[in-house]
């Protein structure tokens, strides 16, 4: 039989906060199917690959592992082409093009929006460079196209969900729709004070090494405020990060779990210099204990009060960065302030929330909800 509901997610090729608010889904159904343009066996948890997992033609695409970003232009066919018809419930997780998928007749759609894609609509820069010629020419093509056709395929959701209210309000500017948010799920009940643990004399980054999370900046402010660095994160800006980082500088790459819990308990502060859409880390960081220094906009501007769970600064440049540093540093923070901030972006409200939510816009979700 049917299951009446399909889960739909953008691709499988790593356990990210994406798959964490699947894994949420896939437990509230545990007998819906999950719809996927491509998928990498043991990549995910078991708890979303113990479910029937239906991918695209992209599935079978030559040397897609390693090459899968570059069938981007296909994206669109893949995810319309999944047959997801028979459903009566179409739910999605879309960063990219899973809110595009057609549903049946008759069938409804909520989307979980972490945010409209990104490098189509505001960032094509900082994911895919300035290129010139001929290459830079048939990029920009590419993402026109995929601009119009994601804000032409923005009315096959019925509901949308946000992931913060700044990502809400992308949704309304890009699609002209509103967004109830719904912030994702954080393990709180991992990521806690360490008993009688001490601060160590470092700030802590966790971000992909990539140009909009801003390392290099947060380096040069580090190096101005005479503060050591500890950067968790992998990506291509590696290299170039090496060469510009001193001595009081640590690029960790990636960490296991563990590690990177004590890395946040042993923090000064969290620092995080770019707009994030929402920022699972800095919640992880105040889990902790650990208060946090960004840049005053976009989804911290939900998870942080200025002065209450660390500092706000105004523009992401060096000087203004290390101004917020050092005021940090004349701060007293209360870790159980911090830790009871964090709370409330816990897993079990996540899944009450989303139970409330899905009944409200599907009274027959009540009966099938596990």
């Amino acid at each position: 039989m049917t299951s009446p509901v399909a889960l739909v997610h953008d691709w499988l090729t790593g356990q990210r906060g994406g798959e964490n608010v699947l894994a949420a889904m896939a437990k509230l159904f545990p007998a819906a199917p999950v719809y996927t343009l491509f998928h990498f066996p043991g990549s995910v948890l078991p708890e979303i690959e113990r479910h029937p997992i239906v991918t695209s033609f992209l599935q079978r695409a030559p040397g897609l592992e390693t090459w899968y970003r570059y069938y981007l232009p296909l994206f669109p066919l893949a995810v319309e082409d999944l047959p997801v018809g028979d459903h009566r419930l179409v739910l999605s997780t879309s960063h990219c093009v899973a809110k595009s998928v057609r549903r049946g007749r008759g069938a409804l759609h909520i989307c979980y929006c972490h945010t409209p894609m990104r490098y189509a609509w505001d960032q094509e820069g900082a994911y895919f460079g300035a290129d010139r010629g001929p290459l830079g020419w048939a990029k920009r093509r590419v993402l026109a196209g995929l601009r119009r056709w994601d804000a032409a395929t923005a009315g096959r959701v019925d509901h949308y969900l946000a992931n913060s209210t700044f990502v809400a309000e992308r949704i309304r500017r890009y699609y002209g729709r509103d967004a109830a948010v719904l912030p994702p799920p954080v393990a709180v009940d991992y990521f806690h004070p360490e008993p009688g643990g001490s601060r160590g004399d470092y700030l802590l980054m966790v971000a992909a090494l990539a140009p909009y999370k801003k390392v290099d900046v947060a380096i040069q402010a580090c190096e101005r405020a005479g503060a050591r660095l500890v950067v968790v994160g992998e990506g291509p800006e590696r290299g170039r990060l090496e060469r510009l980082a001193g001595p009081a500088v640590r690029l960790a790459g990636r960490v296991e779990a563990d590690e990177l819990r004590a890395l946040y308990r042993g923090a000064r502060a969290f620092l995080q210099p770019g707009v994030e859409d929402f920022g699972i880390a800095a919640v992880e960081a105040l889990a902790c204990g650990t208060p946090v220094i960004a840049l005053g906009a976009g989804g911290i501007l939900d998870i942080v009060v200025d002065g209450d769970h660390g500092v706000f600064f105004a523009q992401d440049t060096p000087e203004a960065i290390a101004a917020a540093i050092d005021k940090a540093g004349r701060m007293e923070f209360n870790s159980v302030n911090l830790r009871g901030r964090a709370e409330t972006f816990s897993a079990d409200r996540f899944t009450r929330r989303l139970r409330e939510l899905l009944i409200s816009y599907w009274p027959d979700a009540e009966g099938l909800l596990a």
